[in-house]
């Protein structure tokens, strides 16, 4: 067997394979999804952080085409939840059923139980029934009647939410915001996207048919361990981890600000900008890494004060001064 080659990044051969791989997957998604580059590079970031992904968009703005064809091109097993104001916990993890044949309870899953779930419209539903993914999410396992049971790998909860402002929805509860490791705003599209939506499905385009789409599996679970093994190498300096802490520091103390970016929060920045760094072809941070990925990583963990919120200010616009103001290493 040959052994791998090494590129000039100090990359193995399966390494640069599988960047080639996720590469790949921009040009696949484009068939069905236009003009969302960032989001798709986001949930990319997320995969191989083991995180997961926040996507806010008003309705219609093809946050669930997005998720079901990352999917399909990544050839992983999804599942989709429809949030509700009835929707109860076991309806996400699964209960365990009476069976009369054998007069014993087995467990039945629930969606949950599979690579990539998509909560559609989680704040649509009460914040009881948002908690009972926080163990999903955070020990990767779900628990049912005493006994934890694991759950697959890869694993990612791709969530969308509408803004709060639309009527019957909940806002998520801090504890749970922090644990998404990424939150992707999803723009309404250009005139020229817009366009090219509807000329596409002027000529046939079914959005519920991503074979007939042309969208294949470019890349798959064996790519993201080479990956993430790669990312998990990537070199990080003195100076860029005292410049991440010193952003999530001035969260903190800013006057705009009830609360700040925890230490978690620092975390998800550093591994965020790894594998960004990765993605782009290098195998160490540099500072423009962590401000591409500050404000997807940040934005969710900070609160706004009431007056500044009237006043128009924004979680953004907060991060982008901090941004402009902390000392950037040399």
């Amino acid at each position: 067997m040959m052994a791998p080659t090494t590129d000039n990044a100090g990359n193995t051969g399966d390494a640069a394979t599988a960047r080639a791989s996720l590469e790949a997957l921009r040009a696949e998604i484009a068939k069905a999804v236009v003009g969302q580059d960032p989001a798709v590079t986001g949930l990319v970031v997320a995969l191989l952080c083991r995180g997961h992904v926040l996507l806010e968009g008003v309705p219609g703005v093809a946050k669930t085409l997005l998720v079901r064809a990352l999917a399909s091109a990544l050839e992983l097993d999804t599942k989709r939840v429809q949030f509700t104001p009835d929707l109860m916990p076991s309806d996400i993890t699964g209960s365990l059923v009476y069976d009369a044949r054998t007069a014993e309870f087995s467990f039945q899953p629930g969606p949950v139980f599979t690579n990539l779930l998509l909560a559609d419209e989680i704040n649509r539903t009460p914040p009881k029934t948002q908690s009972s993914l926080l163990e999903a999410m955070e020990e990767r396992q779900v628990t049912v009647d005493g006994t934890p049971r694991p759950l697959p790998e890869p694993f990612l909860v791709a969530a969308t939410q509408n803004p709060v402002e639309y009527e019957g929805t909940y806002p998520l509860p801090e504890a749970q915001l922090d644990r998404f490791l990424l939150k992707l705003t999803i723009p309404l599209p250009s005139r020229q996207d817009e366009i090219n939506v509807l000329t596409r499905h002027a000529e046939g385009f079914n959005p519920r048919d991503l074979r007939a789409a042309g969208i294949r599996p470019v890349a798959g679970p064996a790519d993201l361990e080479a990956a993430r093994a790669a990312v998990a190498k990537t070199a990080v300096s003195p100076e860029i981890t005292g410049y991440v802490v010193d952003i999530c520091r001035a969260t903190r103390e800013s006057p705009s600000l009830t609360l700040g970016v925890s230490p978690r929060g620092a975390t998800a920045l550093l591994a965020t900008a790894r594998a960004w760094a990765w993605l782009t072809g290098r195998d160490y941070v540099i500072p423009d890494d962590v401000k591409a990925l500050a404000l997807p990583t940040l934005r969710h963990r900070v609160q706004l004060r009431p007056e500044a919120e009237m006043e128009g200010v924004t979680a953004d616009s907060v991060i982008n001064a901090i941004l402009s103001h902390v000392p950037v290493p040399r």
